[in-house]
C-alpha cells in the first residue's frame, strides 16, 4: 500500500482538498485499495476543524466531499508516509527543517510540480482571498494530482 500525505499551512483549505481530489481520482481508476491518502497541517491553530466553509463549499461544486478534520503534521509521519506533499515554497522549507533524515527529505514532494496544464510555482492559499481563488487552488489540485499519480505509478514500478 502506497501511503500520500498532503500539507499546507493549517490543514482546511489546500491540503484538505488536495486529499480529496486524490481519493476521488484513485477511486476512479480503481486504485483506492492500493493507497492510505490524508492530510495535515504545518499548524495546530484549526485542529479538530472542518475545512474551511469556502473551500467545502466549492468543492461541493465539483462532487468533492470534504470530511477531513486538521490535524498537526507529527514527527511520526516522516516515516509513516511513502510522499510527504507540500502546497507551497514556505510549506517546504518547513517540512525539510522538520524531516529528520535525509531518507525523510527524499519523500517530500512539491504539489506544483506535478502540474501538467497550468503553469503556477506552487498552489497558493487561497484562505485571504476571494471566491475565484478557491476555484484556482481546485483547478490547480485536478491538475495536478493527475500527473503526481502518473509519478507515482512510474516510481512504484
Amino acid at each position: 500500500m502506497t501511503s500520500i500525505l498532503f500539507v499546507c499551512l493549517g490543514n482546511i483549505c489546500r491540503s484538505s482538498a488536495a486529499e480529496e481530489v486524490f481519493r476521488q481520482l484513485v477511486a476512479q481508476r480503481g486504485l483506492s485499495e492500493s493507497f492510505h491518502i490524508d492530510s495535515a497541517g504545518l499548524i495546530d491553530y484549526h485542529e479538530g476543524e472542518l475545512s474551511d466553509p469556502r473551500m467545502r463549499s466549492h468543492a461541493a461544486r465539483r462532487g468533492y466531499r470534504l470530511t477531513h478534520r486538521s490535524r498537526p503534521v507529527k514527527e511520526a509521519d516522516f516515516t509513516r508516509f511513502d510522499y510527504i506533499v507540500g502546497m507551497d515554497h514556505d510549506n517546504m522549507r518547513h517540512l525539510q527543517r522538520r524531516a529528520a533524515s535525509t531518507s525523510a527529505s527524499a519523500r517530500l514532494l512539491l504539489m506544483a510540480d506535478f502540474l501538467r496544464h497550468h503553469d503556477s510555482p506552487t498552489i497558493p492559499d487561497p484562505y485571504y482571498g476571494g471566491p475565484e481563488d478557491f476555484d484556482h487552488v481546485l483547478d490547480l489540485l485536478e491538475d495536478a494530482t493527475v500527473g503526481l499519480l502518473a509519478y507515482i505509478e512510474a516510481d512504484k514500478l
